[in-house]
């Protein structure tokens, strides 16, 4: 178990981390990104046109995190679920020739714990069918790939999620 101290100390930095789903079309997906958030202590869970929230397998995959899905922020535009964000950084699955600096799950971590305080950070997830446009990977301050076998480079929406959540809980329960 963690100190109360760095209990604390988790839950003032988490709270500045939001998860953002742009138009995710399975609510499966959205209920085991909110359980793979709470599994590491987050609570910010923003989604973009979802294509169906509030749902029963949203629920049924979220497996007790009702709560991150209770407090889920439901939107519009990316630009509602990034309001009040200093740090965009963006998921990308594929390596793109963009002029956007890229960081792997670790640095991406560091630098989001390393961010000030005084504004929150997000990290954008596209769609389960063709990740973020272009355009909206312009939003992006920077881009995070996750490491993966070239040949199946497709991970799951909520295994993305769930590999950057452990990342920051890493980074987050060194710095304390």
């Amino acid at each position: 178990g963690l100190s109360c101290k760095v209990c604390a100390m988790l839950t003032q930095v988490t709270n500045k981390l939001r998860i953002v789903l742009v138009e995710p079309s399975h609510p499966g997906n959205i209920g085991a990104a909110a359980r793979a958030m709470k599994n590491m202590g987050l609570e910010q869970l923003f989604l973009v046109n979802p294509k169906l929230f509030p749902h029963a397998d949203a629920t049924a995959r979220a497996s007790g995190a009702d709560d991150i899905l209770a407090k889920a922020v439901v939107c519009e535009t990316l630009d509602e679920s990034l309001a009040g964000c200093g740090l965009v950084v963006g998921a990308s699955a594929r390596l793109r020739r963009l002029s956007i600096p890229q960081w792997n799950p670790r640095e991406c971590a560091e630098k989001i714990w390393e961010e000030d305080a005084s504004s929150e950070t997000a990290i954008i997830f596209g769609r389960e069918h063709a990740g973020l446009t272009n355009e909206e990977l312009a939003r992006c301050h920077q881009l995070v790939h996750i490491p993966c076998n070239p040949d199946y480079s497709s991970l799951n929406l909520a295994a993305a999620v769930q590999v950057l959540c452990y990342e920051y809980r890493m980074v987050a329960e060194a710095g304390s």
